[in-house]
């Protein structure tokens, strides 16, 4: 940053309570989460594992490329198939011509990167099973 001394200083401080010390009451829930056993945990790591396979199964059945998640609920998908010079457009139409939204891939690269769309699989069974019979109908109409 390029500012004023009396600005940099605030700055300064600033940065080193958001970046050195938690809030208060992050830590205060992170003492209750600690407390939890040992079968939520393992609980909630299956929950999270049957909502991921049951949609990047339906990803392999629908026969789109992706990456396999391996420890957040996004799978990344790659629309190179599609023709589509820009990922925002092709989320613009996924969301309009096939009723399923997502997120543009570049806004998680630092260089410039257009191949692949984020999906958000952390939902209801329902609610992946009707994304993922949208999404079955994408390869007829998403070409660009």
């Amino acid at each position: 940053m390029i500012a004023p001394p009396e600005i940099t200083d605030r700055v300064k401080k600033v940065h080193d309570f958001l970046t050195v010390g938690a809030a208060a009451p992050l830590m205060e829930a992170a003492v209750t989460g600690l407390k939890f056993g040992d079968a939520y945990y393992r609980e909630l790591q299956a929950h999270y594992t049957h909502m991921k396979e049951l949609f990047t199964n339906g990803l392999k059945e629908i026969g789109l490329q992706f990456t396999k998640p391996q420890g957040a609920y996004y799978v990344l998908a790659d629309i190179s198939e599609f023709g589509y010079e820009s990922d925002l457009v092709f989320c613009e139409d996924l969301a309009r011509k096939v009723g399923v939204g997502a997120v543009p891939g570049s806004s998680f690269f630092k260089e410039p990167e257009n191949r692949y769309i984020r999906f958000h699989f952390a939902k209801q069974d329902a609610t992946l099973k009707a994304a993922l019979e949208r999404l079955a109908e994408m390869k007829t109409k998403m070409k660009s």
